[in-house]
């Protein structure tokens, strides 16, 4: 009887052991998620950053591109047609001017964000596939980084007089209104154009972001799954 009864012990504590080592394994396995996730985040945003803060780089970025608000394109598409394709250049050079002004703004508002990642989140994460991670992030930063940098976004392209250039060239065809949505004030117009400057800003860098995520070879879905 005392055999069964050891026996018995033996295949509970066995279980026991089991258990939780499969526990100690996922808590590792999460941790180490963790840590790798954030680490892909914080590379994606060097990388993002530091393409902002090269003229060259940034306007040359297909993904920062990709992110052009459409009302921003058709102010340029209507400038080009009215054959100022060279005020149209030089808007995307001060836009390119002002990104490398407010990097240094939106850098410590992503770090902060991806060093609060718990891992209950990279878990939550780790289930949502490709793109995830930089999808939190977005989700977390978007607006703030919005709110901190659209006015010192439209501060510097007021300073470089480009708002008003712009303003000027559309004004007499009254067509800035119609393109911003009947805003015909000319602060409403520097307004207008800086967030949509700042909006290509937010989603391009977020396309970078995104990209260095999916492109990892230290992606952790590999890890967690």
């Amino acid at each position: 009887m005392k055999k069964y009864i050891l026996a018995a012990g033996l295949a509970l504590g066995s279980v026991g052991i089991i258990a939780t080592t499969t526990q100690s394994c996922m808590t590792i396995a999460t941790t180490v998620g963790l840590s790798v996730l954030k680490k892909i985040l914080i590379g994606g945003v060097s990388k993002g950053l530091g393409i902002f803060k090269d003229k060259n780089s940034f306007l040359g970025n297909e993904l920062i591109n990709a992110a052009l608000p459409q009302q921003l394109k058709d102010i340029n598409s209507t400038l080009e047609k009215l054959g100022l394709s060279n005020l149209v250049q030089k808007e995307k050079g001060y836009i390119a001017d002002a990104a490398a002004f407010v990097a240094p703004i939106a850098e410590p508002i992503l770090i902060n964000a991806i060093n609060d990642m718990t891992s209950a989140e990279a878990q939550q994460i780790a289930q949502g596939g490709s793109g995830a991670a930089t999808a939190y992030l977005k989700q977390k930063t978007s607006a703030q980084l919005m709110a901190a940098i659209a006015p010192k976004v439209d501060a510097k392209l007021n300073e470089y007089g480009i708002v008003r250039s712009v303003n000027l060239a559309l004004q007499g065809n009254n067509l800035l209104g119609g393109l911003l949505g009947n805003q015909n004030s000319n602060s409403s117009a520097s307004l207008s154009l800086s967030n949509l400057a700042a909006e290509q800003m937010v989603n391009g860098l977020f396309n970078i972001v995104e990209n260095y995520e999916k492109t990892n070879p230290e992606n952790p879905m590999n890890i967690l799954k």
